[in-house]
């Protein structure tokens, strides 16, 4: 009954030129945010979901849409570097550098706030965390609607992040006003986020621009240790999006196999076999190399490890297709390639709660 209760607007689903993206169609989903509706949009990331990050109601709406915990703070979204001033009480020199580098881009940077953003954006934080995203789309929207959206991601709560608009329809339809589609997103997973209320800058959450890009803009930058461990900072009220609740979790359970490749071949080929003779639908998650090697279960080929952004683009996406299929349980291998492992690692490690076998 709740959730039929929640499920009371009706939602137009646009399609929307990705490189020009029509006026008028900007222009209806910017007054839809003006007025404090919610609109979901691409962009490079994952699909966003958007209201106006100066209204108060408008991220309170954002939380009931989502079924988020209201103590997980929303990102600002702005178009241009001259409305970062009038949100962030004091943006330092090592930031500037990182955003004549990085911006428009999959970064995200958190600052002291000013008060005019709501502490309902920002989670009850004296912090905002803000981001220029690089889509013609999210851009035009972001301009249309006033200058600032708050946006995470388009999916319910918990649930894979969406990378296409039907993904968002899937968990948003009837509790959103509008979903503009612009198509498949091109990195599949969201953005990096730095922290620069700390004496050192510090990497809160992993993205496309990895602990080396920032290390060559900034030199000195350290990483939370709750990217990777499942326990650090678990009391702790979560400074930034996706750092304490369990996120991207697939319906079935996942757990993930490490080690060196023929062992982790063979206990997950061990591990299916035994799962197909109880009647149980398993899913594998394997790169390129190794696909071939899995004679039983509904075997992924994500990608290559030699490209890495391949297997970053397509993991949400996998999850929700396993999800479709309805697959009782899900192996993974583990990917920690050199450019995006710890990214796309702490994203599969929070979708499987952290269960992980070493072998």
């Amino acid at each position: 009954m709740e959730e039929e209760e929640k499920r009371t607007v009706e939602t137009a689903f646009v399609r929307v030129d990705r490189e020009n993206p029509d006026a008028a169609t900007m222009a209806l989903a910017g007054e839809i945010i003006r007025q404090g509706g919610l609109v979901a949009f691409p962009t490079e990331t994952v699909y966003g979901l958007g209201g106006d990050a100066l209204n108060p109601d408008a991220s309170r709406k954002i939380y009931a849409a989502k079924g988020r915990p209201s103590d997980n703070p929303l990102i600002v979204h702005i178009a241009d570097m001259e409305a970062l001033a009038p949100i962030a009480a004091e943006v330092p020199e090592a930031a500037r550098r990182l955003a004549a580098a990085f911006w428009p881009g999959p970064l995200t940077m958190i600052f002291p706030k000013t008060d005019l953003v709501p502490t309902a954006t920002s989670g009850g934080l004296s912090t905002v965390a803000v981001r220029m995203p690089n889509h013609p789309v999210a851009l035009a929207l972001i301009r249309a609607s006033g200058g600032y959206i708050a946006a995470p991601s388009a999916n319910a709560s918990g649930r894979p992040s969406p990378t296409r608009a039907e993904h968002v329809r899937e968990d948003l339809n009837g509790r959103i006003d509008m979903i503009l589609d612009g198509g498949p997103v091109e990195i599949g997973l969201e953005s990096t986020i730095v922290d620069f209320t700390e004496d050192v800058p510090m990497v809160l959450r992993p993205g496309f621009v990895n602990l080396q890009m920032l290390r060559d803009v900034l030199g000195e930058v350290r990483t939370d240790p709750a990217i990777l461990d499942a326990n650090a900072g678990k009391n702790l009220r979560p400074r930034a999006p996706g750092m304490r609740y369990r996120h991207y979790a697939p319906k079935a359970p996942l757990l993930i196999v490490e080690g060196p490749a023929e062992r982790v071949t063979e206990r997950i080929n061990c591990l299916a076999a035994e799962d197909v003779a109880r009647g149980l639908s398993v899913g594998i998650i394997a790169a390129a190399e190794t696909a071939g090697l899995y004679p039983v279960g509904r075997v992924r080929d994500i990608g290559s490890r030699s490209t890495d952004e391949e297997i970053a683009r397509h993991l949400f996406e996998v999850l929700r297709d396993f999800d479709e299929e309805g697959v009782d349980k899900i192996y993974s291998e583990a990917f920690d390639t050199p450019r995006l492992g710890m990214a796309i690692m702490n994203r599969l490690l929070r979708a499987a709660g952290h269960r992980v076998l070493e072998v």
